[in-house]
């Protein structure tokens, strides 16, 4: 049977939700790690759900967190490999979230950390119907090794506006890393802003915070 994902939700302060925004957490980590952004957020984005799923497997590395695939470091394709293994399982729950609220596709937005990103990504510019927006903080936009973004072209479906925000202190995953996702996606003509987070390491900062819920106010047509 296939991995049905469920996770904590925060429910808009005025009933129906217009707006979904699913957050999509880090290695390790599980979905209560990023929802209390979703309170952070309230009062720039009202009427809005949250939701914040748990990874499908539990972490190899973890006692109690979880994975959306694992990490070995034995491959070098092996990011390659996890998105496109775990990206089924989070589309179903995207859709399933949207028919659940009876929102259309265009209400939806997509919040990732560290492994999260390279989920939200993945999956994001593969939809029949682009998000609002995506957010991805401390990430990858994972390609196949040594590849040019030009090899997965034919699977990008959609080039929602997507805002990258990295730590330039970052010690788990290079801040070279957000250069690179935001040539790679630029070179797919995917619009796409970023935003260094100084003295930051591998986390999010109340700055990004600040960026990443703005970027989506304006996306999501809140605000100029």
């Amino acid at each position: 049977m296939a991995t049905e994902l469920d996770g904590p939700r925060i429910e808009p302060r005025g009933g129906t939700a217009k707006r979904l925004v699913i957050f999509l957490h880090g290695y390790g980590a599980d979905g209560n790690d990023l929802i209390e952004i979703g309170r952070a957020w309230q009062a720039l984005l009202p009427d809005t759900a949250f939701v914040s799923p748990h990874a499908p497997e539990p972490c190899g590395q973890a006692p109690v967190g979880r994975q959306w695939f694992p990490l070995t470091f034995r491959s070098l394709d092996e990011r390659w490999n996890g998105v496109n293994k775990a990206g089924p399982v989070l589309e179903r729950f995207l859709d399933a979230e949207l028919a659940r609220r009876k929102l259309p596709p265009s209400a939806l937005a997509l919040v990732g950390f560290s492994q999260g990103t390279m989920m939200a990504l993945h999956v994001g510019l593969r939809r029949q119907v682009a998000p609002a927006a995506i957010v991805g903080f401390s990430g990858i936009f994972v390609l196949p090794h040594e590849a040019t973004p030009e090899v997965v072209a034919h699977e990008v479906r959609c080039k929602p506006p997507v805002l990258l925000v990295h730590g330039d202190q970052d010690e788990l995953i290079p801040v070279q890393a957000l250069f690179e996702g935001a040539q790679n996606l630029a070179a797919l003509e995917v619009p796409v802003e970023w935003h260094l987070s100084e003295g930051v390491g591998h986390g999010i900062d109340q700055e990004g915070l600040r960026h990443g819920g703005e970027f989506l106010a304006k996306r999501f047509g809140l605000r100029g």
